[in-house]
């Protein structure tokens, strides 16, 4: 189900890729813990920060997606091909 997103996600634009620049650099300081030899449970840890950082990321994408595309598609009467697309895209989040 195709529509315009750009409404909802330029309010949150510069939010989410500052976001995304920052899990940048957390990725680029697990490779340096790697090639750097350092101790497993700390490369751990901070492979969980930068998965919680990418979820939030996910998070501010999907509460756009509600907030404007589905209940523009509400609007436009599509709720059930929006939920349904929701749902499947939701499904591939979690995996």
């Amino acid at each position: 189900m195709e529509h315009d997103h750009k409404e909802h996600l330029v309010r949150d634009k510069q939010a989410i890729l500052d976001r995304l620049k920052k899990i940048e650099g957390q990725v680029r300081g697990l490779q340096r813990m790697i090639d750097e030899d350092r101790y497993c449970v700390d490369v751990l840890v901070q492979v969980a920060a930068a998965r919680a950082a990418l979820n939030k990321v996910g998070l501010a994408l999907f509460e756009g997606h509600a907030r404007g595309c589905m209940v523009a598609a509400a609007k436009r009467g599509e709720s059930d091909a929006a939920v349904a697309e929701l749902m499947e895209v939701l499904e591939q989040f979690v995996k």
